[in-house]
């Protein structure tokens, strides 16, 4: 095969796929991951996809993040009573983690000025503590998600990875009984799997909406997952699903209370 013809073939799969591992089009083709890697950087250099850590991912892709701004309105009341019952699960002298979404600045935005220490990829989490003088903030390095305001890509993934902490506070694009969590960028979706890999603990954080969506990459199995907070418009149905996965579900609403999977709800 001509090289012309392979990097031809290589930009219509990411662009099919979304994304490819160096792996697989090694296999594929039949040449080296040296080989593959001097392929992508090429299509790179000509603005036809975008490197990732192990790939490659398409342009289109890259670009699919719904702006912060976008996000912050939407599902709002939802959002915020999540972020409220996230809240009451920090305890003063706890190391977490949170990751760019907009549940995760409520968080940041409801939480007292306690002795806490606060990782995060978001700018826009960093900026929301900046004013609790108590609250240690490390912000993790990378290339800058413009339409997030968060860092991503392989200088994020290696910041993270060399802390640990107690608990993790992640949203995502969907979750699923059969998949567990994922993003629709693979960005997002490696770096939350970082945070999933240096935390003790992992709280989810997903409005009613996001309940049941396969999502385009998974970042976090079912049993990963220690407690979900979703909303009061949560499907009964879709709870039961995922509790049978052993999930444990909380649904933040007017009361708070845990789901216990048998089509009703019990008080804290």
């Amino acid at each position: 095969m001509l090289i012309a013809e392979r990097l031809q073939k290589i930009v219509r799969l990411v662009n099919e796929q979304g994304s490819v591992r160096v792996s697989e089009l090694s296999r594929l083709f039949g040449v080296t991951e040296e080989t593959i890697r001097r392929d992508l950087v090429r299509l790179e250099n000509e603005g036809k996809l975008i490197r990732s850590h192990g790939g490659a991912i398409s342009v289109r892709e890259a670009q699919s993040e719904v702006p912060h701004r976008v996000r912050e309105i939407t599902h709002a009341e939802e959002k915020r009573r999540i972020a409220a019952e996230a809240v009451r699960h920090i305890r003063e002298g706890d190391r977490i983690v949170l990751d760019a979404s907009t549940t995760a600045c409520y968080v940041a935005r409801l939480l007292p000025d306690i002795r806490l220490t606060v990782l995060t990829n978001s700018i826009q989490v960093a900026l929301e503590l900046c004013g609790k003088e108590k609250i240690d903030v490390v912000s993790a390095g990378g290339q800058l998600a413009r339409r997030s305001l968060s860092y991503v890509g392989p200088l994020a993934e290696r910041s993270l990875a060399g802390y640990r902490v107690d608990k993790a506070f992640l949203s995502c694009k969907g979750i699923h009984p059969d998949t567990g969590a994922g993003e629709s960028n693979e960005w997002q979706s490696l770096v939350k799997r970082v945070m999933i890999d240096i935390a003790e603990h992992v709280f989810l954080l997903a409005d009613s909406s996001k309940l049941g969506i396969r999502p385009f990459t998974a970042f976090a199995a079912p049993d990963e997952i220690d407690l979900l907070i979703t909303d009061d418009g949560a499907d009964a149905q879709m709870l039961a699903r995922l509790e049978e996965r052993g999930i444990r579900v909380m649904v933040a609403g007017p009361a708070e209370v845990y789901y216990n999977g048998k089509g009703n709800v019990k008080g804290m």
